[in-house]
């Protein structure tokens, strides 16, 4: 088996990953050692690995200071539109790669600590994953925040620092085990404490009516301590900041209370005040209506609109002239990814109105002008609805603030529609049906100017559909922004032979113009470059080969079709028509050994909710069907079953570029988007999905023939629902899946405990809200026409040439500049901010530069 180039032997090949200048890498050296030497304080005799990635992680921050202070100096001399993404998740994974591929750094850092005599693959796997979130909604936001600062617009990425992340999946005897993520034990090189902008946030209390307005008191006090971390831009100096706050106790916390005699005890019940920042609730597309998920929502928006009007307030512009809160809208512009900060319209309120003493009508039209909602699913269970006595506790003033949104609402509606209760009824704000709860969406929907879902099929499902009622009322409100991924990360950084194959093509302006990928269409037929992307594609097989029978002592056939299926584990997702296709696989090999079969390697990963009872019995499923099947001799090389444990973004980095056919398959009509697929995509996979998310999209722009498509349509999907889907009859009608449900019923796969999968087979017959048994046969069939294709290496190559052409669209550069014209009012710009080495005098310059634009 011959070793594919190194990561670091691919880089030096060309320019993208910047230049090694002597100097350089000298001075890169000199501050390892430094580090090594000042920060770590050891030597090379007792450093361990840990301590080389430290000394690597604080040179390269080093070279981020200076650009970082200088972004922020230039915002303050140009005053730009600020944009405030509001999110409870950012799933950043490792910073030190994409941090030197942004500085153009990584062919210096490569050669410096080549010389060191330090393997630079080793030092970046003793990063931990930022795992800040939980799957698409949180990498999203990653991608944003780089997408941003690339295109240089003046951004803010704001949240909440998690002491535990996502929690480290561990699978014991095919079950998941969830282990704590303590990410931060050792330290995080990328954050800056910044206790002198700590701020207070108040909660419970009671509203008391002044002469001069509603006054929130008697309130308990918890303090947001903000922790913040540079976001690069690609080659342009800027350096954007992602402020995420941490809970603090105040330091007379439960000893203003004089009855209290017990010092130790008061200082131990800090932790309650705390524990607001503690761990992210590990939850993916489903709400759970605690206490503490929303202390940590309203947590995080108070905190930061007070840092948002501190900022207003100090800017340039009211140094000298009188304060006015009409230009607000006109400064600011605050996404919400979803409804978990929908907190934040209502605190915007209760500033303007109680604090800063505005009318409420002037406050209602800077609130609404100011805000924008991105939804991102529509399942039902996903949406966020609060119970009124739990608001009616911890925050009365702003439920209070919601009936008065409300009750103007409907009062618009009453004038629009009278005598239309219904309506009334489906487009309030508080949902009066068992216990009173106050619909999140509805409150974002009414609050915000500007309403998107994230891909066209989902946005039209979300206008006509969802919140039918609400886009009949405002239909210039409701928008398409489609999802994207960052280039940087999602190929430069992971895929590094592609990176440089397509750079040698059509050069290297595509990493900041994914559009250009276009240009690829030309070599579709160019035999030296399929040769080439086939080539890629095996190394990149044979390593993630290698890593697998390290990690898993499973032996891989580096020649198998790599399959593969990683998102979180949701029956919507549906893992387990993929596994019904394992099986079936299998059973064909057992009936007929000697009959010719495309190898392939199905590879399936993701993290299930910890209380998601079906999904862990999906995850014991794949498990049991893989330990049966990788140990049939009949079998052989033929076919292999992985779960992928623990799959992360740094995880993703791996696999995503080894893989041949991307699995993106559920019910039409349910994923909103996905982004895993455009990464699959953009790394050279060939899809097989369902018409549903971004997948449509896909299909569009590559042209569907180059996808694999199967399965019902939205369309199909609701005149199935109309009908009634009468799982039995394809049980009864589809041989091969009968013999597949037998087995599994049977106890086949779990012959020591044959019940164990009553619950998954009772609910795929009973009460399978998605369908699997009716785009079984569709799937099957489809499945043949990869392996077919798979044959035909040449053919097979082509496609995947014209599906990365087509991958230009989902660049998260494009939706972003989507963003920013058309519902942020901000402009993108090319401008390169000048960088530290030049005087302060080139700031002004640059800005004057800008205002001429």
């Amino acid at each position: 088996m011959a070793t594919p180039l190194t990561d670091q032997e691919k880089r030096k090949q060309i320019s993208i990953r910047g230049i090694v200048g002597v100097e350089n890498v000298a001075e890169l050296k000199k501050g390892f050692n430094r580090h090594l030497h000042f920060t770590l304080v050891k030597d090379r005799n007792v450093a361990t690995p840990r301590d080389y990635y430290f000394a690597l992680a604080h040179t390269v921050r080093d070279h981020l200071v200076g650009r970082w202070i200088r972004t922020q100096q230039f915002y303050y001399e140009t005053d730009p539109k600020r944009v405030y993404y509001l999110s409870l998740e950012f799933y950043m994974g490792r910073a030190l790669q994409n941090t030197m591929v942004n500085l153009g750094l990584q062919n210096a850092c490569d050669e410096a600590i080549y010389q060191l005599g330090l393997d630079m693959e080793d030092l970046e796997d003793m990063e931990e994953d930022a795992g800040l979130g939980n799957g698409g909604l949180g990498r999203l936001a990653a991608c944003f925040l780089d997408s941003m600062a690339t295109l240089g617009l003046a951004a803010y990425g704001y949240g909440i620092r998690y002491e535990y992340g996502i929690f480290n999946q561990r699978i014991k005897d095919g079950w998941q085990v969830e282990e704590a993520d303590d990410w931060l034990r050792h330290g995080n090189p990328w954050e800056k404490a910044r206790p002198e902008y700590m701020l207070p946030v108040h909660f419970y209390g009671r509203v008391e009516e002044t002469e001069e307005g509603s006054k929130w008191v008697d309130t308990q006090v918890v303090l947001a301590m903000p922790y913040d971390t540079p976001i690069p831009g690609y080659m342009n100096n800027t350096v954007n900041t992602m402020r995420l706050w941490s809970a603090r106790a105040p330091n007379d916390f439960n000893l203003r209370d004089f009855n209290v005699g017990d010092y130790i005890q008061a200082v131990l019940d800090r932790n309650l005040a705390e524990n607001i920042s503690r761990v992210l609730y590990p939850n993916d597309n489903f709400f759970e209506g605690k206490e503490l998920r929303l202390k940590q929502e309203y947590f995080v928006v108070a905190a930061t609109l007070q840092d948002v009007i501190r900022r207003f307030k100090t800017s340039k512009r009211y140094c000298s002239g009188p304060l006015s809160f009409d230009s607000f809208p006109d400064k600011v512009a605050i996404q919400l990814n979803d409804t978990h900060p929908a907190m934040a319209i209502p605190e915007l309120m209760r500033i303007f109105v109680d604090i800063e003493k505005l009318d409420w009508d002037t406050a209602w039209d800077i609130t609404k002008r100011t805000f924008a909602y991105t939804n991102h699913t529509v399942l039902p269970e996903a949406l966020e609805r609060w119970p009124v006595r739990l608001l009616e506790t911890l925050l009365p003033r702003h439920l209070q603030i919601i009936y008065q949104i409300n009750q103007i609402h409907l009062d618009h509606i009453v004038s629009l529609f009278p005598g239309d209760l219904d309506r009334m009824r489906k487009m309030s704000l508080i949902e009066e049906y068992g216990e009173k709860k106050v619909n999140m969406a509805h409150l974002c929907i009414v609050g915000s100017h500007a309403v998107n879902g994230v891909a066209e099929i989902h946005s039209n499902i979300i206008k006509t559909d969802v919140f039918r009622d609400f886009s009949e009322l405002e239909p210039e409100k409701f928008q398409n922004k489609t999802n994207g991924i960052t280039p940087r990360r999602w190929l430069l950084l992971c895929n590094p032979g592609l990176a440089d194959l397509i750079a040698e093509a059509i050069g290297e302006e595509y990493v900041k113009d994914l559009m250009q990928l276009q240009k690829l269409n030309e070599l579709v037929d160019d035999d030296a470059f399929i040769r080439d992307i086939s080539k890629v594609k095996q190394d990149n097989k044979l390593k993630f080969a290698q890593y697998l029978e390290r990690e898993y002592q499973v032996k891989i056939n580096p020649a198998s079709m790599f399959d593969v299926h990683v998102k979180r584990i949701h029956e919507y997702k549906r893992q387990l028509l993929n596994c019904l296709h394992v099986i079936t696989m299998y059973n064909r090999i057992r009936a007929k050994p000697t009959a010719p079969f495309v190898p392939r390697t199905v590879i399936i990963g993701g993290k299930a909710a910890p209380g998601y009872h079906m999904a862990k019995m999906i995850i014991k499923l794949i498990t049991s069907v893989a330990d049966v099947i990788n140990n049939d001799p009949i079998v052989g090389n033929k076919l292999k079953v992985i779960f992928l444990e623990n799959y992360r973004v740094s995880l993703a980095e791996k696999v995503i570029p080894a893989t041949d056919l991307s699995e993106q398959i559920s019910t039409a009509g349910t994923e909103a988007s996905g982004t895993g697929n455009m990464k699959f995509m953009l790394n050279g996979a060939l899809t097989i999905g369902t018409l549903d998310g971004a997948n449509v999209e896909m299909a569009e722009e590559a042209s569907q023939e180059n996808l694999f498509i199967f399965g019902m349509t939205v369309e199909e999907v609701a005149a199935m629902d109309q009908e009634g889907y009468d799982a039995m009859q394809y049980y009864k009608s589809i041989p091969e899946l009968k013999q597949v449900i037998d087995q599994i019923k049977s106890g086949f796969f779990s012959p020591k405990q044959p019940e164990l999968f009553y619950d998954i087979t009772n609910m795929l017959f009973n009460h399978d809200r998605f369908k699997v048994f009716a785009d079984y046969e569709s799937y099957v069939k489809c499945q043949e026409k990869v392996s077919a294709l798979y044959e035909d290496p040449k053919k097979w190559t082509q496609m995947v040439i014209k599906n990365v052409a087509a991958a230009g669209k989902f660049s998260s550069d494009r939706t972003i500049a989507e963003y920013a014209t058309q519902i942020w009012g901000v402009e993108p710009t090319d401008l390169k901010i000048p960088p530290p080495s030049e005087p302060r005098e080139a700031i002004e310059e640059t800005a004057r530069a800008l205002r001429k634009i």
